[in-house]
């Protein structure tokens, strides 16, 4: 799920994409910020669906093998029980992921190899042969020739990695959301009744985070040039152009964090921005942004600005 420093990167990339842009219309941005965040929640629907399309692809498998010229034993006793497998015949019937797939218009029609590849692959394994050994299913015991799909197979295939990174910009950073998503899926489907089951919420506090990002974009650009001052006075020292267009910004957004965002902890502010920095700009910006982040964070307190509220927030 998208957690609040997952939302933080979100905004820092629309914020650079502002500050690069020549046209300085806020709306269409916002408008990307949320975008991007569905942008996730689409990816999970995607590879929700994949798993529909393995076990679709049994059936025609079945087909396949049995209409050979000299078809073995095995081609005729050939299976297509992974497409009645709880799980797979639960989430087809989610009326959550009905209107997603509807709305997202889905559809592997563009690559019908994907599935075939993955489903070749499957049906040598081991986990897959214990499935369909089993004498009686259960939605558990579905789930993990789900799971094995999905982790072994799914993950670790560069051709799927290709295409996802193709369809989606921020595939590569927002990976390891979508794993957390799917897992958090598998948790969520443990009953046999498939009106039970849910899908994973993108932000399960979607109401609180929303406005977050949203007036972490907007407080960011209002401030620009006043918050631009104060770190150019602790940065008198350095040349303005080997400033990274990245730390300026995670440090702006910083400093409106530590100014109009009561309800967040100094420490917690800091933090996250300083690890947004080791993964997100140049090797050294971590130490660089921490360093002048402290001393404007003194003059800050200095001044009264830094008011926080709630319990064991104030300091």
């Amino acid at each position: 799920m998208l957690n609040r420093r997952h939302l933080r990167v979100k905004a820092l990339q629309v914020l650079y994409s502002y500050q690069q842009s020549e046209v300085k219309d806020v709306k269409p941005f916002e408008k990307a910020l949320l975008q991007s965040v569905d942008k996730v929640y689409e990816m999970y629907v995607w590879l929700l669906s994949l798993l529909i399309e393995v076990a679709d692809y049994s059936v025609i498998d079945v087909e396949e093998r049995a209409n050979k010229h000299l078809p073995s034993e095995d081609d005729l006793n050939a299976s297509d029980m992974l497409k009645n497998n709880l799980f797979i015949a639960s989430l087809q019937q989610n009326q959550e992921y009905i209107a997603a797939v509807k709305k997202y218009k889905i559809s592997w029609d563009f690559d019908p190899e994907i599935a075939k590849s993955i489903f070749s692959s499957l049906k040598t394994s081991a986990e897959y042969k214990d499935f369909m050994a089993l004498p009686e299913h259960t939605i558990k015991s579905d789930k993990d020739v789900i799971k094995y799909i999905f982790k072994k197979l799914i993950l670790k295939s560069p051709g799927i990695e290709q295409v996802f990174e193709e369809k989606f910009i921020n595939w590569p950073v927002d990976k390891d959301v979508l794993q957390a998503l799917v897992a958090k899926t598998f948790k969520n489907f443990s009953s046999e009744d498939p009106s039970q089951n849910e899908l994973a919420q993108t932000c399960p506090n979607w109401d609180e985070d929303r406005p977050f990002i949203v007036d972490l974009f907007h407080k960011v650009i209002a401030f620009e040039n006043e918050y631009q001052e104060l770190i150019s006075q602790k940065t008198k020292n350095w040349e303005a152009e080997r400033i990274a267009v990245m730390d300026i910004l995670l440090m702006r957004m910083a400093i409106v964090e530590l100014v109009h965002f009561s309800s967040v902890p100094v420490k917690v502010t800091m933090n996250e921005y300083i690890e947004i920095a080791k993964e997100f700009s140049t090797p050294k910006s971590n130490s660089f942004i921490n360093g002048i982040l402290d001393k404007i964070l003194a003059d800050l307190k200095a001044k009264g600005k830094v008011r926080k509220v709630g319990r064991g927030l104030i300091e």
